[in-house]
Formats: C-alpha cells, sequence, structure tokens
C-alpha cells in the first residue's frame, strides 16, 4: 500500500546516511557532509529513488528543533564568562562581516534594484553563513593537541556565542518577512519573546532543580526536558513570530546549568535525535537539493560566495582577535577556526526557503558553500597551528 511508503523512504535514509557518514568520518570530515551527499544521491538529482513528503518535512522538522535543542542544553555558561570580552567581539565580528560580505555577493548577483525584498534576501544568504560549526574545528584542535589553549577556549566560547546571535538575528528576518508586519510590531514581539524566555525560564529551571534531586537520571526527565523543547518551539513560533528552533535552542539554555541531569539529558534526547530525526533533516537538505538547474553563473555565484564565506571570517574574527591583543598567529587561527559552516547553517538556508527568501535555485550555491568550508577548515587549520613534538616526530 502507498500509505507504508514512509516506512521505506525512512529505512533508506537511515541506511545511508549512516553509510556516507562514515566514508565522510574516514577522511576526517563530519558526518553531516556525508549525510548530504546520501540525500543529494537518493533524490531527484541522483537516482530518484525519494522525493519529498509530508512525513519527510514534519520528521525534518522535528530533527532541526532537536538539534537545536541539543546546541542549547551543550551551551557551557561557565565557559562564557571566563573567555568575556574577547570572544563576544569576535562573535559579534564573525556575525556581521559574512552577513555584509556574503550578502553583499548574492546582491550583486541577483538583485536587479535597491528594494526591501531584495535587501532581506541578501540579509537571508548573509545570516546562512553568520554561524560557525564548531564540531569540525574542536576536533581538528582536539587531534593536534590544541583545544585546551586559550585559542581553542576562545573559539569555543566564540562559536556558542556566534550562533547565539545568528538566532537572534534569524528571528528578526523571519518575523520582517512577513511584508503586512510593521518593524515596530516585529521590536515588541521580539523583546516580549525574550522577556518570556527569562520568566519561563526563571520559573521552569526552579522546578526542574527540585525535580533532579531525587530524579537525576531518571527517564522522566528527560521525557519532560523534551516536553519543554516541543512547547518552547511552539510559543516562539505561534505567540512571538520568532523562528521555532529560536524557541528550542533557549529551552535547552535554561536547561544548561542542571550539572548531571544536564549530561542526562542531553544524551537520551542525542540517542533520539541521530537515531532518527536528524538523518531525515541532513538527507533532506539533500533532497531539496536540485543539481539539474546548475549553470555557469549559478557555478560562478557559488565559487564568489565561497571565497566570501571564508575571507569574511578570517577578517572579520582575525581582526577583532588582534584588537583583543592576540598575537598575530593565534589571532588568524581563530579567523580561520571560525570558517566552517555546517548545521546552523542548513537550518537557517532551511528556514530561508520557507519563508521565500531564499531561492531554490541559489540552494545548491549554498550546501557547495557549506561543504566547501567544512573541507577547507580542517586543512587551513594545521596550516596556521604549530605542529606539537609529538607530531614532528611522528
Amino acid at each position: 500500500m502507498d500509505s507504508y511508503n514512509f516506512l521505506l523512504a525512512l529505512g533508506i535514509i537511515l541506511l545511508f546516511t549512516k553509510i556516507f557518514g562514515l566514508m565522510s568520518e574516514k577522511v576526517h570530515l563530519p558526518q553531516v557532509v556525508g549525510a548530504l551527499v546520501a540525500g543529494i544521491l537518493l533524490g531527484p538529482s541522483g537516482a530518484g529513488i525519494l522525493t519529498e513528503s509530508d512525513f519527510l518535512l514534519k520528521t525534518s522538522e522535528i530533527g532541526v528543533i532537536l538539534l537545536m535543542f541539543l546546541a542549547g542544553i551543550d551551551t557551557d555558561l561557565a565557559e562564557l564568562k571566563h573567555t568575556g570580552p574577547a570572544a563576544c567581539l569576535i562573535a559579534v565580528l564573525g556575525v556581521f562581516v559574512p552577513i555584509l560580505g556574503c550578502g553583499g555577493v548574492y546582491y550583486l548577483f541577483y538583485a536587479d534594484s535597491f528594494t526591501y525584498p531584495n535587501l532581506l534576501k541578501a540579509a537571508f544568504i548573509g545570516v546562512v553563513f553568520a554561524a560557525t560549526s564548531v564540531s569540525i574545528t574542536v576536533e581538528t584542535l582536539s587531534e593536534m593537541g590544541k583545544l585546551q589553549t586559550r585559542v581553542g577556549a576562545t573559539l569555543l566560547s566564540a562559536a556558542i556565542i556566534d550562533d547565539v546571535i545568528g538566532i537572534v538575528v534569524l528571528s528578526i528576518l523571519s518575523a520582517m518577512s512577513d511584508s503586512s508586519v510593521k518593524p515596530a510590531l516585529v521590536t515588541v514581539k521580539i523583546a516580549g519573546f525574550f522577556v518570556f524566555v527569562l520568566v519561563v525560564g526563571v520559573i521552569v529551571y526552579r522546578i526542574f532543580k527540585k525535580i533532579t534531586i531525587h530524579h537525576e537520571k531518571s527517564r522522566r526527565v528527560a521525557v519532560w526536558a523534551l516536553a519543554f523543547c516541543f512547547v518552547m518551539s511552539f510559543c516562539a513560533e505561534r505567540l512571538f513570530g520568532v523562528a521555532d528552533i529560536t524557541g528550542a535552542y533557549f529551552a535547552g539554555v535554561i536547561l544548561c546549568n542542571l550539572t548531571e541531569s544536564r549530561k542526562f539529558v542531553a544524551k537520551k534526547i542525542t540517542a533520539a535525535s541521530y537515531l532518527v530525526f536528524s538523518p531525515v533533516f541532513f538527507a533532506g537538505i539533500g533532497l531539496k537539493t536540485d543539481l539539474s538547474g546548475l549553470n555557469a553563473g549559478i557555478l560562478l555565484f557559488a565559487l564568489v560566495l565561497a571565497v566570501a564565506a571564508v575571507l569574511t571570517k578570517v577578517i572579520g574574527c582575525g581582526l577583532a582577535a588582534r584588537l583583543c591583543k592576540m598575537p598575530r598567529r593565534e589571532a588568524l587561527t581563530v579567523g580561520v577556526g571560525m570558517v566552517a559552516r555546517g548545521e546552523v547553517a542548513l537550518m537557517v538556508a532551511q528556514k530561508g526557503i520557507d519563508s521565500g527568501n531564499i531561492d531554490r535555485a541559489v540552494f545548491p550555491a549554498i550546501v557547495l558553500c557549506v561543504i566547501t568550508a567544512a573541507l577547507l577548515t580542517p586543512i587551513l587549520l594545521k596550516l596556521c597551528l604549530p605542529k606539537t613534538p609529538s607530531e614532528k616526530s611522528s
């Protein structure tokens, strides 16, 4: 029966995303790259085995919500306080320089006039490349024994703040994408959302604090945390016009100080996310990537955009690090470490497509740029960082 085709689609996605994920891991790339490739090969641009469906769209949405919740719950507030001003300045320039640079590239290629819709589309492209995928950088720094250094700590904190700023900017742009909405109303709604997060956060944190005294590692704690994540996602989207992933992210941040319970909740939800929902999300991105429309113009745009995506992070974050009195080599390493894009960039791109602010025709260029950044970051980092004695002798 056709109504059961979703089971076959789910099985194929889980199988192929894992196979290609392991293959990408073998060449020291994040598994997300393999999952993207699997989606492209399975979709209309490849074998044509799978197509988008309502089931895959909804499952994908749950996947992106869980990813953002986990990003929030893994936030280290103590580390943010420790690195402080330097990480904040690096993150701020690391967001707004790419927005201007990458958004400017889109505007030069595709905007035929200086209008509000064109500016909004350019801004969305810029926000896609504002966020950093720190997992690639962490893996490389760890491999080279440089994670527990000033550069490593600064990079980790800056990447976290970078994501927070990017998510807030995304929320503002999403709210402004409706032409009937007035900017003043958008501002009020955004402010209302953060007041809501603060009030709910204080109440829910205290409730969870009491619950976890006697049930620190009980499955019910993970269930309640997940329920809280979904409710916050709903409230963000429905009540404030803010992206649902923003609600999920701040739900995680509210619970990130629950010590041992935080680790237990993250472990349980990570298992659920990476078993089913995340593979569907990343494969879904691949399914949406229609390479049949690639032409010389799109490829040129992808090339220029990739160059801008790399340079804006290196210049923006590296300049900020120099302003914070970091030596040139360390500043360059910080800039290069912030180049990698991954999950958050793809989430923002998906939101841009859903809202009509990113054209499907340019989506393959975005995917190519994300993969290029993922490939270049470890190579550039290893060129910037001096080798440890153990590496020299090996």
